[in-house]
């Protein structure tokens, strides 16, 4: 069976090649710890489990609303409001499967064919990959040690070309774990306003915990 050319052009995930060297590892007796797929080390929480058993049982398996339940999605935009004092309503939010559906939704509605997208480096491995898939070319601009592996805004104004059309900001940072500060956020605005760049914000926090969320939102 033959592919269509643009499979051709994405690298196997290298997060599940070391998952599964891990996994090989493991069951030949070796003492492994794994930091390849982020997998919470605990079973889903009890509460939650009730509440899906909860709905199963009250009829809640119909096709849902495709940018997400309408109360779900009014509560996020009330917590955005409250803790974050963005001004977002319901018909702002989407609520998708997760972080990389969210990610990959946003390049396709917004890379054309030829566009560029700056990521820096290191970055989450699927980013570039996402951009291919989309048609666009991902500009790596690597940080050092020396600024805290963060981008600055100098190197992101000298990555800029007629051709830029995205910029990927990722806070707190996959895998450094860094985070830029208000003020370092401010700077980087500041390149991205006079620029005239379009910015997906990755605001991903995956700590293996209950409680972890993420919010991914695009704006101009």
């Amino acid at each position: 069976m033959k592919l269509a050319a643009r499979v051709t052009q994405v690298t196997p995930s290298m997060t599940l090649a070391i998952d599964t060297k891990a996994k090989a590892m493991k069951r030949e007796g070796i003492d492994v710890i794994s930091f390849s797929v982020g997998e919470p080390d605990f079973d889903t929480p009890a509460h939650i489990r009730a509440a899906a058993e909860a709905a199963l049982e009250q009829g809640k398996t119909r096709y849902g609303a495709a940018a997400g339940e309408p109360r779900l999605r009014e509560v996020i935009a009330q917590k955005l409001q409250r803790d974050n004092q963005l001004c977002y309503g319901a018909e702002n939010i989407l609520v998708t499967n997760g972080g990389k559906h969210s990610l990959f939704n946003l390049m396709l509605a917004l890379i054309e064919p030829g566009d560029e997208v700056i990521i820096p480096a290191p970055y989450w491995v699927s980013y570039p990959e996402m951009v291919k898939l989309a048609g666009g070319t991902p500009v790596i601009v690597s940080t050092t040690l020396e600024n805290g592996y963060k981008i600055t805004p100098d190197q992101l104004r000298q990555a800029v070309t007629p051709r830029t059309k995205l910029f990927v900001f990722n806070s707190p940072s996959n895998p450094t774990g860094m985070v830029y500060t208000p003020d370092e956020v401010r700077a980087i605005a500041d390149v991205v306003v006079e620029q005239d760049l379009l910015v997906v914000s990755d605001e991903l926090l995956d700590l293996g915990h209950p409680e972890s969320c993420s919010v991914q939102m695009s704006w101009q």
